[in-house]
C-alpha cells in the first residue's frame, strides 16, 4: 500500500514538473525533477502514456535510493527524454515498437549529490545505450516499467556514484 502512495506521489509531482523527495530506510534521499517534460523528445504519445511513463521514471529513481549512503541527497533534474522504440499509432491503440536499431533510450540530465549540506558530486550527464536490446532486464523490472530506461539509470548511478572494488 505504502509503494502505491509513493508511486501515485511520484506520478502526481512528476506530471506537474514539481520536486518530488522521497526519503528511504536507512539510505539517502532522491529528489526529482522532470524540466518541461511536455517538450521531452519521446515520453509517450498521449496523456496517460506521459504520466505513466513519467510515474514509471520517477520510480527507477526511488530504486537508486537504496544504494545512496544515509544522510546524502540525490537532486536529479531530467532535461530530456527519448524512450526506447518508437510510438505506433493503430486502429487498436498505440503500440511501442522496439527494434534494437536507432530507437534506443537516450537521457539528459543535471545531478547534484550532497552530504550534510556539502555538494560532493554534481554534472550534466547524457545517457543513452545503444545496444538496449542485447543485454538482460534490469532485476525487479516487469513489463511496462521502461526495463531499458531503469537499466541505462542503474549503470550510469554504480558508474559515477561507485567508488572502489
Amino acid at each position: 500500500m505504502r509503494q502505491t502512495l509513493l508511486a501515485l506521489a511520484a506520478a502526481a509531482f512528476a506530471a506537474t514538473g514539481l520536486l518530488a523527495a522521497v526519503p528511504a530506510h536507512a539510505a539517502g534521499q532522491v529528489e526529482v525533477k522532470f524540466t518541461e517534460a511536455e517538450k521531452f523528445t519521446d515520453i509517450g504519445f498521449g496523456s496517460f502514456e506521459r504520466e505513466r511513463n513519467l510515474a514509471a521514471l520517477a520510480q527507477s529513481f526511488q530504486l537508486l535510493i537504496k544504494r545512496l549512503p544515509d544522510g546524502q541527497t540525490l537532486s536529479v533534474e531530467v532535461l530530456d527524454v527519448d524512450l526506447a522504440g518508437e510510438t505506433r499509432i493503430g486502429a487498436r491503440g498505440d503500440l511501442r515498437i522496439v527494434r534494437g536499431g536507432v530507437d534506443w533510450p537516450r537521457m539528459e540530465l543535471r545531478y547534484t549529490l550532497q552530504a550534510g549540506g556539502t555538494t560532493i558530486k554534481t554534472g550534466v550527464e547524457r545517457l543513452s545505450d545503444m545496444s538496449y536490446m542485447f543485454a538482460n532486464r534490469p532485476f525487479g523490472s516487469q513489463e511496462g516499467s521502461l526495463p531499458y530506461e531503469q537499466r541505462m539509470l542503474l549503470r550510469w548511478f554504480a558508474d559515477t556514484f561507485t567508488t572502489g572494488p
